[in-house]
């Protein structure tokens, strides 16, 4: 079956009642986690950034919390799971705020843990890909903004 492409969806749903309409998004809600997920933030949290940003620096700091550093191959290993994790929360908001503020938290908890660790070429060129992004979504901002994050950029570096 071939996918229908984002304009045919969208005059779909245009033309369709609303009791099908909340059908339809329970049905998807129901098959994926991602899904739920999306939904949760759409309806809950994107009124609320600032919450929503606190709540995911929680959940990073409990996974850092968590990281196995007995073996380097773990510690990397983990490290691509917490950054799964947090682009999958920067695409539901679709924030270079948002992007900034989680990329920046994720540098710190990396930045304080072990310097052993720290030394290691892969976790150092994924710091490295991490600053770039971070360079990247502060660039997309407001001057004023721009300005604080930098301040806060040139601290990791």
């Amino acid at each position: 079956m071939k996918a229908a492409t984002i304009n045919e969806l969208k005059q779909e749903l245009i033309n369709e009642k609303p009791g099908r309409l909340l059908e339809l998004c329970i049905r998807l809600a129901r098959f994926k986690k991602e899904n739920k997920e999306l939904l949760t933030y759409l309806l809950f949290e994107e009124n609320d950034i600032d919450t929503y940003i606190k709540s995911v620096k929680a959940e990073i700091d409990n996974h850092f919390e968590s990281i196995n550093k007995s073996n380097v191959y773990f510690v990397k290993k983990t490290l691509r799971k917490i950054l799964r994790i947090i682009n999958k929360f920067i695409r539901y908001s679709g924030s270079d705020l948002v992007a900034t503020e989680l990329l920046i938290h994720f540098c710190k908890q990396l930045k304080a843990m072990d310097q052993s660790i720290q030394k290691t070429p892969v976790i150092l060129n994924l710091y490295q890909n991490q600053l770039k992004k971070i360079n990247k979504a502060i660039s997309g901002m407001h001057e004023d903004l721009q300005f604080d994050y930098l301040k806060e950029f040139s601290n990791l570096n």
